[in-house]
């Protein structure tokens, strides 16, 4: 009888959070949505071999997705990050940052577009 009541499960193109014993929930993130995937190791993990990976996406109803207590959790994120990757790549995704400038405001006039 496992200790607590959640499964994880990755498809192709999502994860998914189901929880609960006789009434449960299920939650997923899709792939392509997934901007940052971390691994967080505690000593008490550590001892017993396990880890927690947090999954930060753009979805609304789950933005960080955090699976705990995952055996062999570097290859696990290694391989969310494979598969992300690869649906970011199979959907023609192109991520752009946008980079702060620092406040500055520039206005540029109509002679600055010409290059005069």
């Amino acid at each position: 009888m496992p200790i607590t009541f959640t499964k994880y499960a990755m498809s192709e193109d999502r994860i998914f959070l189901e929880t609960g014993l006789l009434s449960t929930n299920q939650e997923e993130v899709i792939l392509y949505r997934v901007r940052d995937i971390s691994l967080r190791i505690s000593l008490g993990q550590r001892i017993f071999g396990v880890g927690s990976i947090l999954v930060q996406s753009s979805d609304k109803s789950m933005p960080k997705l955090m699976l705990k207590n995952i055996k062999h959790p570097r290859e696990v994120k290694e391989l969310i990050h494979k598969q992300v990757e690869d649906m970011k790549v199979r959907r023609r995704m192109r991520v752009g940052e946008i980079l702060d400038d620092d406040g500055c405001d520039h206005d540029l006039d109509d002679d600055d577009y010409l290059g005069n």
